[in-house]
């Protein structure tokens, strides 16, 4: 099965190119953020997909998530829905093929640090019910979660800077302690440039010196056989990552 998550970063602005992804990648499960758009904003080329049953979860010019799941993993449409600790559209969930599926957008923490901490924390704690009531858990995306240093080109690293700090951090390991796996690094232990988001100036896309803060994680009985992020597809500031797995 193919997970692939993007946060596309406005889906009026990347409409032909979200379209164009989806018909190269073919992904059973696609997890968008950032929409920046209402529901009824989504351009009808997407709103409904052939393919799909898709969820737009989005509340205007801010934020908003989007699951699609194809359809031939579910006889009919998913009962999609919202965990408790959602605010400004940021996750939304569906019971896919005997598993739990999130699509996740994590504030940033620029305006609020406080309330990311606490998204972060609700997050793990969902995670770890999850992981008690036996019920396998896929989540992918934008994090705003730096892992570790390692995550971050060489010059920006800084332990005070937000997407950085110990506390975020912490929260992140304490979600993966609740039985997931980090499917890129998994695959990719120790090695550099592994970088999902670039900041919008110099040419830092291009140059590869930028942050991993995009994820797919999954818990057993899943596991990855192929991760990468396709850091020249599309003009967002963050890449689709995309995975193959299996059980």
């Amino acid at each position: 099965m193919r997970i692939a998550t993007w946060n596309v970063n406005g889906i009026r602005a990347r409409e032909a190119q979200l379209a164009e992804w989806l018909a190269a990648v073919q992904p059973d499960l696609a997890l968008l953020q950032e929409l920046k758009a209402r529901p009824d904003q989504v351009p009808a080329l997407l709103a409904a997909p052939a393919d799909y049953w898709a969820c737009w979860h989005g509340g205007g010019p801010y934020s908003g998530v989007a699951l699609l799941v194809r359809r031939s993993l579910s006889a009919g449409p998913p009962a999609f829905f919202h965990p408790p600790f959602d605010f400004e559209n940021r996750i939304v969930a569906a019971e896919v093929d005997g598993a739990t599926v999130a699509s996740v957008y994590v504030p940033n923490g620029g305006k609020d640090y406080a309330a990311k901490l606490r998204f972060l924390e609700a997050l793990a704690g969902w995670g770890a019910e999850l992981q008690a009531a036996g019920r396998p858990l896929l989540l992918g995306g934008d994090l705003n979660v730096a892992r570790t240093d390692l995550d971050v080109f060489e010059k920006e690293r800084d332990p005070e800077a937000i997407g950085q700090r110990p506390d975020e951090r912490a929260l992140l390991e304490r979600l993966l302690g609740t039985g997931l796996a980090d499917l890129h690094r998994g695959l990719h232990p120790g090695e550099a440039g592994l970088f999902t988001w670039w900041p919008p100036w110099r040419n830092m896309k291009q140059r590869n010196l930028g942050w991993r803060i995009d994820y797919l994680l999954a818990a057993s009985p899943y596991r990855a056989t192929a991760c990468q992020a396709a850091r020249e597809f599309g003009t967002s500031d963050h890449a689709p990552l995309v995975a193959e797995i299996t059980r």
